[in-house]
């Protein structure tokens, strides 16, 4: 990434902007997961600052029949948020027809133009990717991150949108774009205008999920990342593990947060987290990762689910991806009490799913091809979550972490979901799972894209051998090509 990128970023942000101030109406539609609700929230907020009349809108997937559905729209303009790039041939198709004007806000590969021989990607002045300026939409600036910059755009007279910079964060942690070294790229750059906002605290602390809300047991047991013998699931060894500190890490009888101790009793911790560790045998590398950049709310009270992004991106996850985004959406606008009491009954139904979703992995097991390996859980694991769950079961007993996973499962429209999950490892080595997908989708009359490193796709039942045999071919030429 270079100045130069940046600076081409903004300057497409612009044009697009431009185009919608010279909007009368406008629909935003946006993805159902955390990235695309805080992407929809962004967008939401900045239009409306800018007095533009808006309607938010959600959808899982933006094929054909949803796009047929858009037509009958009232507004003037569609605004497509952490979708869209991938569909832009027949979002131009609609538009050329008069049906709407698009403006595309999207960080996952775009389509490649037809007429080229070579990998050019479809660039119009309507169109908002980093990738299309040479910014890693997968590592380096999420949907929300780039509806950021579509906000800085938007900007007029005192409007100073540099407050939604802590909803981007919250979408790039969704997105899992967090690196050991916290976030990178533009990422970071929003991070930091977020700081100076004075909506965002970044410090370094510990790596586990669960410091505000869980007490300490817990947050050392559900560490299952990490890998920490006789800790991670385990609830006796965490127990012992805390009992053994010469630290109070009770009170009033009932265990403490990771929020309610001083800094030298954090710093204890760590210490014999450490020492443990080393003792158990553990890579120097897993042990690095113990510590790194936390993102903190400032604007949220501390010890709730919203204070720290991470558990932030977790309750939207929960809200979009059964069936509520509009609860998610309304917790990113600021509202509470009813939206967040329903946020946590969906967040309680997600861990239980999510917990089963892996239960039947473990006991079922996936199977293993030469080059990846797959598993089809029917209707057994929501298509929703089913991408999450092969993301939490690669590397784990069972699984190959050298290999790209594909997840199965029915959805209740009557075909199939497919979701995929590689490592930085294997994209470093020429794995592109949006090109997999996009090729083998549209091998069985599907469609598919995404990110090099996770993607997504839908196809029609009964379509699964012919799928597989085709990601076969597709990976063995990404391999190939690679290493010649």
């Amino acid at each position: 990434m270079t100045d130069s990128a940046i600076s081409q970023l903004q300057n497409r942000a612009d044009q697009c902007a431009n185009y919608l101030l010279d909007s009368k109406s406008v629909l935003c539609i946006s993805h159902i997961d955390a990235d695309g609700l805080t992407s929809a929230a962004i967008a939401t907020q900045a239009i409306q600052r800018a007095n533009i009349p808006l309607e938010t809108a959600f959808s899982k997937r933006l094929g054909e029949p949803e796009l047929k559905q858009l037509t009958k729209t009232d507004h003037e303009t569609i605004l497509f948020t952490d979708f869209g790039s991938g569909q832009i041939e027949k979002i131009i198709e609609y538009s050329e027809k008069g049906n709407f004007n698009p403006i595309i806000c999207d960080h996952h590969q775009p389509s490649i133009a037809p007429s080229s021989n070579s990998h050019t990607l479809i660039d119009l002045d309507f169109h908002l990717n980093p990738l299309l300026f040479e910014i890693d939409g997968a590592s380096e600036l999420s949907g929300a991150g780039t509806c950021y910059f579509l906000a800085r755009a938007l900007e007029s007279g005192s409007v100073d949108n540099r407050d939604l910079a802590s909803l981007a964060v919250v979408g790039a942690i969704g997105d899992m774009q967090a690196r050991d070294k916290g976030l990178i790229g533009p990422n970071k750059i929003i991070a930091q205008e977020g700081v100076d906002k004075g909506v965002l605290d970044i410090k370094l602390d510990l790596a586990f999920y669960g410091k505000q809300t869980r007490p300490l047991p817990k947050l050392l047991e559900y560490s299952s990342e990490f890998g920490i013998p006789s800790i991670s699931n385990n609830p006796s060894g965490s127990i012992r593990f805390l009992k053994n500190l010469d630290i109070d890490v009770r009170e009033n009888g009932k265990w403490k947060f990771w929020v309610d101790l001083s800094h030298s009793d954090k710093k204890a911790i760590v210490n014999e987290l450490v020492k443990h560790a080393i003792s158990r045998g553990l890579s120097i590398d897993k042990i690095s990762s113990f510590i790194s950049p936390v993102y903190e709310l400032t604007q949220e009270l501390s010890g709730t689910a919203l204070r720290e992004a991470t558990e932030f991106s977790t309750i939207l996850n929960a809200t979009a991806r059964y069936g509520r985004p509009d609860v998610g959406l309304s917790i990113c606008l600021g509202n509470r009490n009813k939206s967040l009491t329903r946020a946590k009954n969906l967040l309680a139904v997600h861990r239980k799913n999510l917990a089963e979703g892996i239960g039947l992995l473990n006991r079922e097991g996936v199977v293993m091809e030469e080059n990846f390996q797959w598993f089809h859980a029917q209707d057994k694991i929501r298509d929703t979550i089913v991408g999450i769950v092969a993301g939490m079961v690669l590397g784990m007993d069972g699984t190959d972490p050298n290999k790209p996973i594909f997840a199965f499962a029915k959805t209740e429209e009557g075909d199939l979901k497919v979701s995929s999950r590689g490592t930085p490892i294997l994209v470093k080595n020429g794995l592109n799972l949006s090109e997999v997908m996009r090729i083998s989708a549209e091998h069985v009359g599907g469609e598919g894209g995404g990110h090099d490193i996770a993607a997504g796709a839908t196809i029609p039942l009964q379509t699964e051998k012919l799928f597989l045999e085709q990601i076969k071919t597709t990976l063995e030429l990404q391999l190939y090509n690679s290493s010649s």
